[in-house]
């Protein structure tokens, strides 16, 4: 079964599960979010029945706010410590603690911030809350100059997005401090099956503008980056998997490969696959499967026969992060119609109400490799040019 929350549900998602008539639980919030008509909708009652009847169902999550609703209604279940183990980024860094034993990471409390000794922590590092979403109070630190301003930024962003996620989702009363993984980063939808072995449904590339970024920019998939990366990321999302023994459980993986070859876990989110029904999406848009159907029917993609005719072509997710520097009340609109003018081959963009989220939206594209320019130019933008402002 499904489990639908906010903030999104793509009309792609929307037609999958009225289409195939997976069932989705009605809850208070299903019935505010636009599912399609014909959609099969069960009670919160027969979805709590199902879930005791069947010893790890298939449950998949469109949104981490849903976690909210498994750890009430399910908590009979083993499903709820599972997901805690992942989710909570302090117990995720035990649980992996005998496969990276070197890792260095502590737990800080956020009114312990400013009494943190800053000279006993190698540097450089991440500061992330214990339980986050979205790259929302991730910092990078390489020294004690960025440490005051991150404890001060931290403190400003805090009060900025309090009331948009459930504490299940995001956490901003403790924070962990770990060291920073350097190399190339990816991000891998997955699940694992009936007998605990991980099914890849997805590789992706997270492009940064520069050295020190964590905040989402662009995710790009290609022939390339899955043929390159595929039995590697299988085994290392299996070590994972044994360790927490979760069974019909999907996951979004991101992880780093160190210059020397190592991979390194970020985090693995679960429940679900990429935010906002954005990498899944993109892999149908990119490779014609269905990973919702993928992971409901317990299927594995044929990657060689799916890759076939893709060489030279680059997928991408562009998150348009508000990063004008200028406030959201002082925005009139956003120029979509321009910015979808730099872009070769436009896939699908949303609109995102960026007075409520801090981002403008998120687009999807086809690249040919040899054009990766305009990929780049959106990197390097502060998407000041597609923004007019109150008063002109």
């Amino acid at each position: 079964m499904f489990l639908v929350d906010m903030p999104y549900l793509s009309d792609f998602f929307k037609r999958t599960v009225r289409d195939n008539q997976i069932p989705v639980v009605g809850s208070k919030i299903a019935g505010e979010l636009g599912l399609c008509d014909g959609t099969l909708i069960i009670s919160e009652e027969r979805a709590m029945a199902m879930a005791r009847e069947t010893t790890n169902l298939p449950i998949y999550t469109t949104s981490e706010n849903a976690i909210g609703w498994i750890s009430k209604h399910l908590a009979f279940s083993t499903l709820p410590d599972k997901i805690e183990l992942f989710k909570n980024k302090l117990k995720f860094r035990q649980l992996t603690k005998s496969i990276f034993p070197d890792f260095y990471f502590r737990e800080v409390l956020v009114t312990d911030l400013a009494e943190v000794v800053f000279a006993e922590i190698p540097l450089p590092f991440i500061i992330k809350p214990t339980v986050g979403f979205f790259s929302m109070g991730v910092y990078k630190i390489a020294n004690h100059e960025e440490w005051l301003l991150a404890i001060s930024s931290i403190t400003a962003e805090i009060e900025q997005v309090k009331d948009l996620y459930p504490e299940e989702v995001l956490d901003t009363s403790s924070f962990l401090i770990e060291q920073c993984i350097d190399g190339a980063e990816f991000a891998i939808d997955a699940y694992f099956d009936g007998k605990g072995e991980p099914v890849i449904l997805g590789i992706f590339n997270h492009t940064f503008v520069f050295a020190n970024a964590v905040s989402n920019e662009v995710y790009t998939s290609s022939k390339e980056i899955i043929e390159t990366n595929l039995a590697e990321f299988t085994a290392f999302a299996g070590e994972i998997g044994k360790l927490a023994g979760v069974k019909n459980f999907p996951v979004h993986i991101e992880l780093r490969r160190e210059a020397d070859g190592t991979l390194l876990p970020i985090e693995v989110n679960p429940m679900r696959f990429g935010g906002w029904c954005t990498t899944a999406d993109l892999s149908f848009f990119a490779y014609g499967f269905n990973p919702y159907l993928y992971f409901y029917r317990q299927r594995k993609p044929d990657w060689p026969e799916l890759l076939k005719g893709k060489e030279g072509k680059l997928f991408s997710i562009i998150i348009l992060d508000n990063s004008t520097g200028i406030a959201v009340e002082q925005i009139e609109s956003f120029d979509y119609e321009k910015l979808l003018s730099m872009f070769a081959k436009p896939l699908e963009l949303r609109e995102i109400d960026y007075r409520q989220y801090p981002v403008f939206g998120i687009l999807f594209t086809e690249t040919c490799a040899d054009n990766f320019v305009e990929l780049k130019n959106i990197l390097d933008s502060d998407l000041h040019e597609f923004i007019t402002t109150k008063g002109i």
